[in-house]
Formats: C-alpha cells, sequence, structure tokens
C-alpha cells in the first residue's frame, strides 16, 4: 500500500537471497513447461491411443484428440511470446524508456533490447482498465510495463506474482475505494486481485527519474511480499536460511529512519512491508546514494534482484561486483 505522506556504523554483511530458480527474459518459454506439456501430451495420447484400439472404430488416432488439446494449451503463450518477441519496440515507447526510467539509461543495446521486449511482453498478457471515467493511455500501460520490467530485468526467468490485472483510478482513494477529503492511497496491492494505482501519482512516478518517489514500483514491489499471511516485510521468494538476517537488517534500518538518519522516506518505518517497498524505489531510481549511505541493504538487495542499478549490470557479475566501491 502506498500512502503519500550521515554516518553509519559498519555491520556484518548479511545477504538477501532468493530461492533458487533457473535463470536464463521474461522467458518466451521454460524448458521445464516444454517438458510438462510434452509428457502429459504424450500420456493422454497413448492413454487414448490404447482406448481407441480397444473399443472405437477409430482406432489409435484417437489419442490424436487429447495430445493436440494439451499442446494447444500448453503452448500457446509461448506461441503468443514468441510472435511478440518478433516486432521492434514502438519507436516512442523507446523514447519513452530512455527519458524516463534510470535503469533502462544504464543498460547496453542488449539490455535495452531485452527491457523492452519485457515490455512488450506486459503490454500484451496485462489487462488496463480506467475506474471512474478514467482514459488508459500508452503512457499509463508504459508506466507499469517499465516498472515490471525494472523489477525483473536481473531475474529473467522470474514471473511477478499476483494477477495480471491493472485499475486506474483518477484520484487517491481510501480503504472502501472512494475519494473523499480523508482519502489517502496512491496505490494498492492485493495478493489475488489487481494492483490499483492513481492516475496522477503514476504520472509522478517517471517524470522525475531518480528521484526515490516511484508510486509504481512500490506497489510492484509489495507484490513480492505476498504469503499465507499477508505482507510481513520478507519477499516470499527469500530463501528461508537468510530471513532471520534480513529481518535484523530491516530493524535496524527502520529505526534509522526513525531518527532522521535514512535516505529512505519516513514511510518506511511504517511497517516492514512498506519498508521493503521504499527500500525497492531508492534502490533503482537512488543507487548511487543507497550504496554510499545504506551499503548493507543495498547489497542485500543486489543480492535478491541479481542487478546493480548504478551500472545495469546483472547476474553474477553484479553479486560479484557489490562490494566494489560506488561507480560513480
Amino acid at each position: 500500500m502506498r500512502c503519500n505522506n550521515s554516518s553509519h556504523t559498519p555491520m556484518p554483511q548479511r545477504a538477501l537471497t532468493a530461492r533458487k530458480r533457473s535463470s536464463c527474459p521474461m522467458r518466451i518459454v521454460r524448458r521445464s513447461s516444454i517438458l510438462t506439456t510434452g509428457l502429459l501430451a504424450l500420456l493422454l495420447g497413448g492413454g487414448g491411443a490404447v482406448v481407441g484400439h480397444e473399443a472405437t472404430p477409430v482406432g489409435p488416432a484417437l489419442g490424436l484428440l487429447p495430445a493436440i488439446v494439451v499442446l494447444a494449451v500448453g503452448l500457446r503463450r509461448p506461441w503468443r511470446r514468441w510472435r511478440v518477441a518478433q516486432a521492434d519496440l514502438v519507436p516512442e515507447h523507446g523514447r519513452w524508456l530512455r527519458d524516463r526510467v534510470p535503469l533502462y539509461q544504464k543498460l547496453d543495446a542488449a539490455g535495452r533490447a531485452r527491457f523492452g521486449r519485457d515490455v512488450q511482453f506486459v503490454l500484451d498478457e496485462y489487462s488496463f482498465e480506467g475506474v471512474q471515467g478514467v482514459t488508459v493511455t500508452d503512457a499509463l500501460r508504459l508506466s507499469v510495463a517499465a516498472g515490471i520490467a525494472t523489477l525483473l530485468h536481473g531475474r529473467p526467468a522470474w514471473e511477478l506474482p499476483g494477477s495480471r490485472s491493472v485499475l486506474f483510478y483518477p484520484d487517491r482513494f481510501d480503504e472502501t475505494y472512494h475519494g473523499n477529503i480523508t482519502a489517502r492511497y496512491d496505490g494498492m496491492a492485493h495478493q489475488q486481485g489487481p494492483v490499483i494505482l492513481t492516475v496522477a501519482a503514476v504520472r509522478r512516478s517517471w517524470e522525475h527519474p531518480g528521484d526515490g518517489n516511484n508510486v509504481v514500483l512500490h506497489e510492484l514491489a509489495h507484490l513480492f511480499d505476498f504469503d499465507n499471511e499477508g505482507a510481513d516485510g520478507v519477499p516470499s521468494l527469500v530463501d528461508p536460511g537468510s530471513v532471520p538476517d534480513w529481518q535484523a537488517l530491516v530493524r535496524e534500518e527502520m529505526r534509522r529512519i526513525r531518527q532522521g538518519r535514512s535516505l529512505l522516506r519516513p514511510y518506511g518505518a511504517e511497517a516492514p512491508s512498506e519498508f521493503f517497498a521504499v527500500a525497492v524505489e531508492h534502490f533503482f531510481e537512488q543507487p548511487a546514494p543507497m550504496a554510499r549511505q545504506h551499503g548493507e541493504l543495498f547489497r542485500a538487495l543486489v543480492s535478491f534482484f541479481r542487478i546493480d542499478p548504478r551500472t545495469g549490470t546483472t547476474g553474477d557479475a553484479a553479486v560479484g561486483a557489490e562490494m566494489q566501491p560506488d561507480p560513480t
């Protein structure tokens, strides 16, 4: 949920590591998915062939029907992604990304191509709906797509958790999703429901790249934090072995915010879940100051997202370089 509202003593290094997953751009297709689809088609097709041979005049050809259905359903998304990936990024979209997205500005040609491809996947696969008279524009869609591509760029085998639905409200809303004099929410994320964002906050998110204030990144970050008991400030993809160290680091950093000794906005001290979302905003929009003032927190987020937003370096190279001096 997004509400509008110095020296540092060295500490032992602690890591925020994610559960191991296959790595290799939001992927067009996963090898495991192909294997599962093929195996299921083979089993059902084989079963249908046996039944057809024994009990129908069609014979073993009966097995073709379930096999074809399984393959059609299982390969529909990879086929669609492959088709989307063949199209070039719309020039206007590329200019929008270059002007407004700090991470995109750091990437080399190959990185920008992959980032742009992921943006196209989001634009194709997510639903965007305006509420209370809001007209959904390309800029609003791009704002969300850029946020998703940013969070996943260092983890191309991941998909963003949650539903693929985004609602745009005209102005701030309250807990009942109504606007009134006491409304204070610029955004809200739900574990199974849509991400809700206000038009004004979305526009502000990318108007001043590098200001560390981005409601899109904030709400999308919450999606990593949901588990069976709701948001608790521990991303659901974190390796259980690193959870105690992460929680200890969060407590220390929240204390620094309350004492006025932190780069992070005061809202980060509201709760561990809000701390994580605020930290993600600063990590991607103000990586150099964060690395200088909150070195341990910065290294933990580099380890989790497997990207150094200062340089656009990803994977093992980013994690291995996190102890190096600030490149700026």
